[in-house]
């Protein structure tokens, strides 16, 4: 890795979490364009089909802390 990507990366991790996905989305962009449109095409697809399955009761929403608490629970479990 050049000496300019080194630097680039430890200027972007002192990036907040927004402004980093925000950069990290226009880097992958630039990667692979038309694989990029299928990915957002497939994730279209699955906000769809999620926001009907919430609109018709199907499934519940959760609580963003409580997914968040069990995946660390999970995590510490395994490690």
């Amino acid at each position: 890795m050049s000496d300019r990507a080194v630097e680039l990366i430890k200027e972007a991790v002192g990036l907040s979490y927004a402004e980093r996905a925000h950069v990290v989305d226009e880097l992958l962009a630039t990667l692979e364009p038309e694989a990029e449109n299928e990915v957002d095409e497939a994730w279209a697809a699955e906000v769809e089909r999620r926001g009907l399955e919430l609109s018709q009761g199907t499934v519940k929403p959760v609580i963003w802390e409580e997914v968040k608490k069990k995946a660390l629970s999970m995590v510490h479990e395994q490690g």
